[in-house]
Protein backbone atom coordinates (compact mmCIF):
# COMPACT_ATOMS: atom_id res chain seq x y z
CA UNK A 1 0.00 0.00 0.00
CA UNK A 2 1.49 3.32 -1.42
CA UNK A 3 -0.26 5.79 1.54
CA UNK A 4 -1.88 6.17 4.98
CA UNK A 5 -3.99 9.30 5.59
CA UNK A 6 -4.56 9.76 9.37
CA UNK A 7 -7.35 12.29 10.63
CA UNK A 8 -7.00 12.86 14.42
CA UNK A 9 -10.94 14.34 15.59
CA UNK A 10 -12.32 15.29 18.99
CA UNK A 11 -15.78 16.96 18.61
CA UNK A 12 -15.22 17.64 14.91
CA UNK A 13 -19.07 17.18 13.64
CA UNK A 14 -19.18 20.29 11.99
CA UNK A 15 -16.20 19.80 9.80
CA UNK A 16 -15.59 16.10 9.51
CA UNK A 17 -17.73 15.02 6.66
CA UNK A 18 -15.86 17.59 3.96
CA UNK A 19 -12.63 16.19 5.12
CA UNK A 20 -13.37 12.72 4.83
CA UNK A 21 -15.46 13.40 1.29
CA UNK A 22 -12.41 14.53 0.32
CA UNK A 23 -10.73 11.05 0.65
CA UNK A 24 -13.45 9.53 -1.08
CA UNK A 25 -13.32 12.05 -4.20
CA UNK A 26 -9.42 11.07 -5.05
CA UNK A 27 -8.76 9.59 -8.49
CA UNK A 28 -6.90 6.60 -7.10
CA UNK A 29 -7.22 4.33 -4.95
CA UNK A 30 -4.03 2.87 -3.36
CA UNK A 31 -4.09 4.44 0.06
CA UNK A 32 -6.24 3.50 3.60
CA UNK A 33 -7.63 6.19 5.54
CA UNK A 34 -7.54 6.48 9.53
CA UNK A 35 -9.11 8.35 12.06
CA UNK A 36 -8.32 8.24 15.80
CA UNK A 37 -10.65 9.99 17.40
CA UNK A 38 -10.32 11.56 21.11
CA UNK A 39 -13.84 9.78 22.57
CA UNK A 40 -15.71 12.81 21.49
CA UNK A 41 -19.05 13.69 22.80
CA UNK A 42 -21.01 15.45 19.50
CA UNK A 43 -21.58 12.95 16.58
CA UNK A 44 -18.38 12.53 14.86
CA UNK A 45 -18.71 9.04 15.79
CA UNK A 46 -21.63 8.27 13.91
CA UNK A 47 -20.34 10.48 11.28
CA UNK A 48 -17.30 8.45 10.91
CA UNK A 49 -19.26 4.77 11.57
CA UNK A 50 -21.87 6.08 8.29
CA UNK A 51 -18.45 6.19 5.94
CA UNK A 52 -17.77 2.44 6.56
CA UNK A 53 -19.85 1.31 3.84
CA UNK A 54 -18.35 4.10 1.32
CA UNK A 55 -15.18 3.31 1.83
CA UNK A 56 -15.87 -0.49 1.42
CA UNK A 57 -17.38 0.15 -1.55
CA UNK A 58 -14.43 1.77 -3.65
CA UNK A 59 -12.08 -0.93 -1.88
CA UNK A 60 -10.05 1.83 0.10
CA UNK A 61 -8.99 0.35 3.80
CA UNK A 62 -10.90 2.30 6.45
CA UNK A 63 -9.68 1.88 10.17
CA UNK A 64 -10.92 3.93 13.50
CA UNK A 65 -10.53 3.83 16.90
CA UNK A 66 -12.18 6.29 19.79
CA UNK A 67 -10.81 6.58 22.93
CA UNK A 68 -9.18 8.81 25.28
CA UNK A 69 -5.69 10.35 24.40
CA UNK A 70 -3.36 12.80 25.94
CA UNK A 71 -2.92 14.91 23.04
CA UNK A 72 -2.58 15.33 18.91
CA UNK A 73 0.56 13.84 18.91
CA UNK A 74 -0.62 10.99 21.37
CA UNK A 75 -2.99 10.27 18.95
CA UNK A 76 -0.83 10.50 15.76
CA UNK A 77 1.53 8.07 17.45
CA UNK A 78 -2.04 5.60 17.56
CA UNK A 79 -2.37 6.04 13.94
CA UNK A 80 1.39 5.49 12.81
CA UNK A 81 1.48 2.02 14.40
CA UNK A 82 -1.90 1.18 12.91
CA UNK A 83 -0.70 2.31 9.18
CA UNK A 84 0.43 -0.05 6.64
CA UNK A 85 1.63 2.83 3.73
CA UNK A 86 4.53 3.49 2.67
CA UNK A 87 3.99 7.68 3.26
CA UNK A 88 1.98 8.62 6.04
CA UNK A 89 0.16 12.14 5.65
CA UNK A 90 -1.79 13.93 8.75
CA UNK A 91 -5.29 16.00 7.57
CA UNK A 92 -6.56 17.61 9.63
CA UNK A 93 -10.59 17.46 10.74
CA UNK A 94 -11.17 20.95 9.07
CA UNK A 95 -8.64 20.42 6.13
CA UNK A 96 -9.16 18.39 2.73
CA UNK A 97 -7.72 17.61 -0.29
CA UNK A 98 -8.07 18.74 -3.49
CA UNK A 99 -9.78 15.91 -5.62
CA UNK A 100 -6.28 14.74 -7.59
CA UNK A 101 -3.97 15.36 -4.87
CA UNK A 102 -2.79 11.85 -3.91
CA UNK A 103 -2.27 10.86 -7.56
CA UNK A 104 0.39 14.22 -7.93
CA UNK A 105 1.87 12.76 -4.61
CA UNK A 106 2.29 9.40 -6.74
CA UNK A 107 3.56 10.87 -9.45
CA UNK A 108 5.78 12.74 -8.26
CA UNK A 109 7.37 9.73 -5.39
CA UNK A 110 7.77 7.36 -9.16
CA UNK A 111 9.55 9.63 -10.86
CA UNK A 112 12.42 10.63 -7.79
CA UNK A 113 15.67 8.65 -8.49
CA UNK A 114 16.46 8.41 -4.84
CA UNK A 115 14.54 7.54 -1.62
CA UNK A 116 13.19 10.90 0.08
CA UNK A 117 12.37 11.05 3.84
CA UNK A 118 9.46 13.30 3.27
CA UNK A 119 7.48 15.62 0.48
CA UNK A 120 5.83 18.44 0.46
CA UNK A 121 3.64 20.98 -1.66
CA UNK A 122 1.85 24.02 -2.18
CA UNK A 123 -1.52 24.27 0.47
CA UNK A 124 -3.80 27.11 0.39
CA UNK A 125 -5.06 28.24 3.95
CA UNK A 126 -9.09 29.12 2.92
CA UNK A 127 -9.42 31.93 0.41
CA UNK A 128 -6.56 33.95 2.30
CA UNK A 129 -3.02 32.46 2.44
CA UNK A 130 -0.57 30.19 0.35
CA UNK A 131 1.87 28.28 1.68
CA UNK A 132 4.35 27.35 -0.42
CA UNK A 133 7.98 27.68 0.69
CA UNK A 134 10.68 25.00 0.03
CA UNK A 135 11.83 22.89 3.17
CA UNK A 136 15.71 24.72 3.29
CA UNK A 137 17.69 23.72 6.42
CA UNK A 138 18.91 27.26 7.38
CA UNK A 139 15.54 28.60 6.80
CA UNK A 140 14.02 25.61 8.60
CA UNK A 141 16.14 25.78 11.61
CA UNK A 142 14.84 29.05 12.51
CA UNK A 143 11.11 28.60 11.79
CA UNK A 144 8.38 25.91 10.70
CA UNK A 145 7.85 27.48 7.23
CA UNK A 146 6.41 24.77 5.71
CA UNK A 147 2.79 22.93 5.75
CA UNK A 148 2.41 20.08 8.12
CA UNK A 149 -1.10 19.27 5.94
CA UNK A 150 0.46 19.73 2.70
CA UNK A 151 3.08 16.56 3.12
CA UNK A 152 3.84 13.22 3.40
CA UNK A 153 6.18 11.22 5.54
CA UNK A 154 8.17 8.29 4.77
CA UNK A 155 7.08 5.44 7.40
CA UNK A 156 10.99 4.81 7.29
CA UNK A 157 11.66 7.91 8.95
CA UNK A 158 9.97 7.20 12.05
CA UNK A 159 11.69 3.86 12.34
CA UNK A 160 15.00 6.28 12.26
CA UNK A 161 14.62 8.99 14.59
CA UNK A 162 11.09 8.15 16.37
CA UNK A 163 7.72 9.14 16.40
CA UNK A 164 6.33 12.24 17.89
CA UNK A 165 7.09 13.58 21.46
CA UNK A 166 4.72 13.64 22.85
CA UNK A 167 5.94 16.22 25.45
CA UNK A 168 4.96 18.56 23.37
CA UNK A 169 1.28 19.58 22.32
CA UNK A 170 1.53 21.73 19.42
CA UNK A 171 4.97 22.30 17.76
CA UNK A 172 5.71 18.21 17.84
CA UNK A 173 5.53 17.80 13.60
CA UNK A 174 8.57 20.80 14.30
CA UNK A 175 10.43 18.62 16.46
CA UNK A 176 10.52 15.64 14.86
CA UNK A 177 11.79 17.03 11.53
CA UNK A 178 14.43 18.35 12.94
CA UNK A 179 15.83 15.52 14.23
CA UNK A 180 17.51 14.52 11.23
CA UNK A 181 18.83 18.05 10.99
CA UNK A 182 20.49 19.19 7.34
CA UNK A 183 20.56 15.57 6.28
CA UNK A 184 16.41 15.35 5.75
CA UNK A 185 15.76 14.26 1.47
CA UNK A 186 12.90 16.27 0.85
CA UNK A 187 10.88 17.01 -2.36
CA UNK A 188 8.55 19.90 -3.04
CA UNK A 189 6.87 20.41 -6.01
CA UNK A 190 4.38 23.22 -7.68
CA UNK A 191 0.77 22.01 -7.31
CA UNK A 192 -1.91 23.35 -4.10
CA UNK A 193 -2.55 19.68 -2.55
CA UNK A 194 -4.46 20.67 0.30
CA UNK A 195 -6.71 23.69 1.42
CA UNK A 196 -6.10 24.33 5.30
CA UNK A 197 -8.51 26.09 7.90
CA UNK A 198 -7.63 28.97 9.00
CA UNK A 199 -8.55 29.02 12.85
CA UNK A 200 -6.31 25.77 13.53
CA UNK A 201 -4.47 24.94 17.08
CA UNK A 202 -1.73 26.60 16.43
CA UNK A 203 -3.13 29.60 15.05
CA UNK A 204 -5.18 30.15 18.14
CA UNK A 205 -1.95 29.68 20.70
CA UNK A 206 0.61 32.01 19.58
CA UNK A 207 2.41 32.23 22.13
CA UNK A 208 2.42 28.35 23.02
CA UNK A 209 3.51 27.73 19.53
CA UNK A 210 6.72 30.37 19.64
CA UNK A 211 8.26 28.86 22.78
CA UNK A 212 7.65 25.13 22.12
CA UNK A 213 8.78 26.20 18.50
CA UNK A 214 12.07 27.80 20.45
CA UNK A 215 12.12 24.80 22.58
CA UNK A 216 12.59 22.05 19.54
CA UNK A 217 14.87 24.56 18.16
CA UNK A 218 17.55 23.93 21.40
CA UNK A 219 16.93 20.21 22.11
CA UNK A 220 16.22 19.40 17.91
CA UNK A 221 17.25 21.64 15.84
CA UNK A 222 20.78 22.36 18.15
CA UNK A 223 20.44 25.95 17.77
CA UNK A 224 22.29 28.11 20.48
CA UNK A 225 19.91 29.13 23.88
CA UNK A 226 20.79 32.82 23.15
CA UNK A 227 19.91 32.92 19.70
CA UNK A 228 16.80 31.14 20.14
CA UNK A 229 15.45 32.94 22.13
CA UNK A 230 16.25 36.26 20.51
CA UNK A 231 14.39 34.52 17.95
CA UNK A 232 11.27 34.27 19.94
CA UNK A 233 11.29 37.72 20.93
CA UNK A 234 11.47 38.77 17.81
CA UNK A 235 9.07 36.73 16.10
CA UNK A 236 6.47 37.83 20.06
CA UNK A 237 7.60 41.51 18.51
CA UNK A 238 6.55 41.03 15.22
CA UNK A 239 2.86 39.57 15.90
CA UNK A 240 2.34 41.98 18.39
CA UNK A 241 2.66 44.73 16.24
CA UNK A 242 0.73 42.74 13.67
CA UNK A 243 -2.08 42.57 15.97
CA UNK A 244 -1.97 46.51 16.77
CA UNK A 245 -2.31 47.48 12.88
CA UNK A 246 -4.78 45.41 12.48
CA UNK A 247 -6.88 47.02 15.29
CA UNK A 248 -5.89 50.30 14.05
CA UNK A 249 -6.82 49.39 10.42
CA UNK A 250 -10.92 48.29 11.25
Amino acid sequence: MLFSVVTVTFNSGETLKRTINSLLSQTISDFEFIVVDGKSSDNTVDIIKSYEQDFEEKNIRFTWVSEKDTGIYDAFNKAIKLAKGSWISFLGSDDYYLDNALEKYKNEIEKQPNELDFIHSIVKVEESKIIKDRWVWKDFRKSMNIAHVGAFHNKNYFKKFGIYNTDYEIAGDYELLLRSKENLKTHWFNAVTAIMAPDGVSNSQIKKVYLETTKAKIESGKINHVIAKLYYFKWMFKYKVKTILNVIIR
